[in-house]
């Protein structure tokens, strides 16, 4: 039998807030085995992080929070365990980082930016182990090999910002691994990754959970992630743990309504369903009226475009010399030409960095381009007047990806969609124009109810609704989506989709999808284009892409995709 590294037993945290506590995990339990991995799987506010939080004494003192049940931890070579909620904070050092070790979610966030990431390494190394700042350069140059980080040398002497997304992650994990520990909790640790990396980091994991006969928890919204690295998995659901089991059972004989739930939500990679089922149909038996009924094929190329685009580039310098002229440019988008035809969804994937964002911006108009032309229903974007850029305004919009950073903490979710009204002098009074609100509230899944609330007192996924509202309050036209579901659970991620294909077919909106999802790409868009570093390698219908792809690198992205086989 495999050896226990970590056993719960009918934890339950409580939370003080004006004067109640409130309880966000409950009575959950569940063990870990050496070099194996359990899968906690759940939506955002389910208890997950919480739980694992715990485990590693990183939960606020009494009494802000309450913490009852036990947390048996068996290190290495030993027979006895430790109860983990009795020792004192000088004791929970000892075993925090060199015995437990957590890779958190968010890698730019997690790392100190003012220190270097090789000194930050090093530092967890030389709290545990009494070597030479030498010996303990050598071996995180050598766990950086060994996480395959390119150039272990020079990431060694660089800042976080000066690193991507993916390889401050890599040096989160190295930085999780150094003291070898026998348990790894690894909290989305891939969640805001590009496929491709998220494909390779778990695929290290593995690797590294072998040589080193780690037992890890794995946290994450999603199913298909979990499915990739998991022996077991528990999901948790309002605090609590409805199902648990080997991962074959739970994904592919899913007894609770909410698993199975999460299972269907996830958008299908086989066809190209009109509506993706949802957690809450599922908790409320209502599944039986779901149809897998297939879209219809969109047919309007021969049409005049709505948007052309003809070698539109743009630049972002490097360099300077001490004149201020630019010596050194990067090439953001490098002479792209395509069309979008009024009514269509024109889905846009690639890997962070490749110009996504940057080309929608620029078409919007939000930052400036080098080269080319833009031209919206007939009309140069260029040759406008100030007057016909403000009309222009209401025709496109945009969706961006963080509905928290999007929004104005100080105004109200009413006064952040009635804005735009205000702005362009839309509607008679502002009785009139809060009327157009309520009624937009109502149709995006919003209580109008909710008009004087402030951004903090909603869930990511009604935020989100907050920033369709605003965008959609206008009637644009166009409507620029910039990876608006990628910060979303999969359970909300569906619901979003849902209703944005919803508005589309009431409204006939026309849509931009930018997003590294491709499973979510296929699912939403009629057409898929396809862009690396800056140009356009493949475009077409969205199920001729992933049938019959044809650029090396849209096969590439294919192949990454999580899959629950």
């Amino acid at each position: 039998m495999d050896e226990m590294v970590l056993e719960i037993s009918n934890l339950k945290v409580d939370f003080k807030h004006d004067g109640n506590y409130h309880t966000a995990v409950n009575g959950v339990s569940y063990h870990v085995r050496r070099g194996h991995t359990l899968g906690i799987v759940g939506e955002s506010g389910s208890g997950k992080s919480v739980s694992s939080l715990s485990i590693m004494g990183l939960l606020p003192q009494p009494p802000q929070c309450r913490i009852e049940g036990s947390i048996h931890f068996w290190p290495a070579n030993t027979t006895n365990h430790v109860e983990i909620l009795d020792l004192k904070e000088a004791e929970l050092r000892q075993y925090r980082g060199k015995h437990i070790s957590m890779i958190f979610q968010e890698p730019m966030t997690s790392l100190n930016p003012v220190h270097r990431c090789g000194d930050q390494v090093m530092e967890i190394l030389q709290m545990h182990e009494k070597i030479s700042t030498k010996e303990a350069k050598r071996r995180v140059l050598s766990l950086f090999e060994e996480v395959m980080l390119p150039r272990p040398e020079k990431i060694f002497n660089s800042y976080p910002h000066e690193i991507s997304g993916g390889q401050k992650q890599r040096v989160m994990i190295a930085m999780a691994l150094i003291c070898h520990p026998d348990l790894l909790i690894a909290d989305e640790p891939t969640t805001a990754l590009d496929v491709t990396v998220q494909k390779t980091i778990l695929e290290l994991l593995r690797n590294l959970q072998k040589k080193y006969n780690i037992g890890i928890i794995f946290i994450s919204h999603d199913l298909g992630v979990i499915a990739q690295i998991a022996d077991e998995i528990a999901v948790m659901y309002h605090g609590q743990i409805v199902e648990q089991g080997s991962a074959n059972s739970i994904l592919h004989n899913p007894q609770h309504p909410y698993t199975q739930g999460l299972l269907a939500c996830r958008p299908p990679l086989d066809s190209r369903p009109s509506h993706l089922p949802t957690v809450k149909e599922f908790l409320e038996g209502n599944v039986n009226h779901i149809e897998p009924q297939l879209r219809n094929k969109v047919e309007m190329f021969h049409e005049v475009p709505l948007l052309q685009v003809h070698n539109l580039g743009v630049n972002y310098p490097l360099k300077r010399n001490i004149f201020g002229k630019v010596t050194k440019e990067l090439k953001a988008v490098d002479g792209l030409s395509f069309n979008i035809y009024r009514g269509e969804t024109l889905g846009l994937v690639g890997e962070s960095g490749c110009g996504k964002s940057t080309l929608g911006r620029a078409i919007l108009q939000l930052i400036e381009k080098n080269d080319g032309a833009i031209t919206y229903d007939g009309i140069d974007l260029d040759k406008m007047s100030r007057s016909q850029q403000l009309i222009m305004r209401r025709k496109m919009q945009i969706v961006f990806q963080d509905p928290y950073s999007s929004l104005n903490p100080r105004y109200t979710i009413g006064e952040a969609i009635l804005e735009p009204l205000q702005c362009h002098k839309i509607g008679a009074n502002n009785t009139e124009r809060r009327s157009k609100v309520l009624e937009l509230m109502r149709q995006v899944g919003l209580d109008p109810s909710w008009y004087d609330r402030y951004p903090h007192e909603f869930s990511g996924g009604q935020r989100q609704r907050v920033c369709i509202a605003r965008a959609l309050i206008l009637e644009p036209e166009l409507v620029v989506c910039d990876e608006s579901v990628s910060a979303l659970d999969v359970s909300v991620q569906a619901q979003v989709l849902n209703l944005l294909n919803d508005l589309k077919s009431q409204y006939g909106y026309t849509y931009l999808f930018i997003t590294h999802d491709l499973s979510v790409v296929k699912f939403f868009s009629d057409r898929i284009m396809v862009m690396q570093q800056g140009h356009i390698v493949e475009q077409g219908p969205a199920d001729e892409i992933f049938n019959h792809p044809q650029h090396p690198y849209t096969q590439r992205l294919l192949e990454a995709i999580p899959k629950i086989n």
